[in-house]
C-alpha cells in the first residue's frame, strides 16, 4: 500500500506563513497531515533556507509537477490573484481568511476550483478555538433575544488588509456559526485619521427577526480582545465560558482538516456547508462595506 503523498509549497512568510512551515515539517503523528511534503516556500525577500525548509521561486511553484498543493499565507490584499495562478496551474490551495477583498471574486474563484476539480480550503481557525467550541455548546439550544460581539485590535494598513468588513470577517464568521443566516440592516464607519482610529458598527437581523450588533474597533495600543453579551430568553452571557487549553495547534488543526479534503475523507455535506458558510460571509462583507462607503442620505 503506497500512501498518496502532496507536495506542498508555502507562499509567503509572516507569523502564519511561519506556522505553516514548521506544523508542514513536524505533522502530527498518525494524522492525515503526514501525506503532506514540504517542498519549500515562496518569499518576495530573500531568505534562502527557513530550517531544512528550502527557498524557490514562484514559477518552479507553479510549473513543478512533484507541487500538488499550495498554501497561500500572503497579505490579504493579494489573496485573489494568487489562488487564481495556483488554481490555473492545476494545484490544490490552502489560504488565510478572508480569500478575497470582494465577494465577486470569492465566487470566481470557487467556481474555478470546483471546475477544475481542486481543493480550495479556507482557514477558519477562529472556528477552531476551544473558547469558541465552548460557546458554541453554552449557546446551543438557546433562544436569542439580542446580541453583540464587539472586537478591539491594534491597527492594521487597509491597503493591505482590505476594509475592516473582510480583515474581520472571523466575527462574523462566528455570529453566522452560531446563530444561522443574517441580514445586514445597516452599518456605519467612523474614522479619525489623526488619531488612526476606526471604528465599524453593523446591525444584523437573524432570521427570527432578533438584533444582533458587530462593532470592530482599532485604535493605536487597543489590546486585542472580543467581548460578548448575548441575551437569551433563558438569561444573558457576558463573558466566555472557561475553556481548557488544546494540545494541538489551531494551524495544525486546520492543516489536518485541509489534507483530510485532499483525501477524500470529508463529507459532501460538510463540505457544502462549509462553501455555503465562506460565501455568504463574504457577500455579507461586501454589503457592509457598500453600506459603510454610501455618501450620508440628506434629508431636507
Amino acid at each position: 500500500q503506497i500512501s498518496k503523498m502532496f507536495g506542498t509549497v508555502v507562499v509567503g512568510v509572516g507569523i502564519a506563513g511561519l506556522a505553516r512551515i514548521r506544523d508542514l515539517m513536524n505533522p502530527m503523528p498518525s494524522s492525515p497531515s503526514e501525506h503532506l511534503k514540504l517542498f519549500g516556500f515562496v518569499s518576495r525577500r530573500s531568505f534562502g533556507n527557513i530550517n531544512e525548509a528550502k527557498q524557490i521561486s514562484l514559477e518552479d511553484a507553479l510549473r513543478n509537477k512533484d507541487i500538488h498543493a499550495a498554501f497561500i499565507s500572503t497579505e490579504n490584499r493579494s489573496h485573489e490573484e494568487t489562488i487564481r495562478m495556483f488554481l490555473e496551474a492545476g494545484k490544490h490551495v490552502l489560504v488565510e481568511y478572508p480569500m478575497a477583498l470582494s465577494a465577486k471574486a470569492a465566487h470566481e474563484l470557487w467556481e474555478m476550483a470546483e471546475e477544475k476539480g481542486k481543493v480550495l480550503h479556507v482557514e477558519h481557525i477562529e472556528l477552531l478555538t476551544e473558547e469558541y467550541k465552548q460557546l458554541k455548546k453554552e449557546v446551543a439550544g438557546k433562544d436569542l433575544v439580542k446580541g453583540t460581539l464587539h472586537f478591539t485590535g491594534h491597527v492594521l494598513d487597509e491597503n493591505k488588509s482590505g476594509f475592516p468588513a473582510f480583515s474581520g470577517i472571523a466575527r462574523l464568521t462566528w455570529l453566522i456559526d452560531l446563530f444561522g443566516d443574517l441580514t445586514v440592516t445597516s452599518a456605519t464607519r467612523e474614522k479619525q485619521k489623526d488619531k488612526n482610529y476606526s471604528r465599524m458598527t453593523v446591525h444584523f437581523q437573524t432570521a427570527n427577526k432578533k438584533p444582533l450588533t458587530w462593532i470592530e474597533e482599532r485604535g493605536p495600543g487597543m489590546r486585542r480582545e472580543k467581548k460578548i453579551n448575548f441575551c437569551f430568553t433563558s438569561g444573558c452571557l457576558e463573558s466566555f465560558p472557561e475553556a481548557p487549553r488544546s494540545s494541538v495547534g489551531l494551524f495544525m488543526q486546520d492543516q489536518n482538516l485541509f489534507a483530510k479534503k485532499l483525501l477524500g475523507q470529508v463529507s459532501k455535506e460538510e463540505l457544502a456547508a462549509e462553501k455555503w458558510r465562506i460565501l455568504r460571509c463574504l457577500d455579507l462583507a461586501e454589503v457592509i462595506q457598500q453600506y459603510c462607503e454610501e455618501p450620508e442620505k440628506i434629508y431636507s
